[in-house]
């Protein structure tokens, strides 16, 4: 592949099904018509993000967002997706994984002809089909099915931004803090005559 150059991906066409699907079908049948869907790319910022997520979550009439994101960027999904639950809290969650095939066309890079190729034809082209993960989840402030596959239950635990925080005061580094007594127990220095007698 060191003298191609990746020309375009394209989303294939698979035939209908749970595990395929195009890039508009949605893994979540059953979802409510006011939902957000946030779509994650590789290159996404995860502040601007979760910015509009969080945004959107906070008016009354937004009851669900999904978060949806293939290949490289499922890991970037699932960190905005475990933010916006940290955030806001009793989010019921199910997520679902799945395959997509991706087509890549790549381009030969040489101008002229390679050999076996007439001069006045195209460049050579090469197709190559890729089944990439995609996950989508679902965060929602009404309760889902617990049944279903990929279901979580909100947090039981608070999220960091609702713990009280604790108070902390300026020290010098060998100075105890406030209310704590020293842990080391000062002894006298052993005398010249002491040290005489033991020896």
């Amino acid at each position: 592949m060191e003298n191609f150059r990746k020309v375009r991906s394209e989303e294939a066409p698979v035939g209908g099904g749970a595990e395929g699907g195009g890039p508009g079908s949605s893994p979540f049948a059953d979802l409510a018509p006011g939902a957000v869907h946030m779509r994650v790319k590789e290159g996404s910022k995860i502040r601007n993000l979760l910015a509009f997520a969080t945004a959107s979550m906070a008016q009354p009439a937004t009851r669900a967002i999904v978060f949806s994101g293939c290949g490289r960027a499922t890991t970037k999904t699932v960190t905005c997706a475990e933010i916006l639950k940290r955030r806001l809290a009793g989010l019921h969650q199910v997520t679902r994984l799945r395959y997509r095939s991706v087509r890549e066309v790549w381009q030969s890079l040489p101008p002229g002809p390679t050999p076996g190729q007439k001069p006045g034809e195209p460049a050579a082209s090469l197709s190559v089909l890729k089944n990439v993960p995609s996950l989508a989840i679902l965060l929602s402030k009404d309760a889902l099915d617990p049944c279903q596959p990929g279901y979580q239950p909100p947090s039981s635990h608070p999220g960091p931004s609702s713990q009280p925080a604790t108070p902390t005061s300026k020290r010098s580094l060998g100075e105890p803090a406030a209310g704590e007594g020293s842990s080391k127990r000062l002894q006298p220095e052993p005398s010249a005559a002491e040290e005489d007698q033991t020896a």
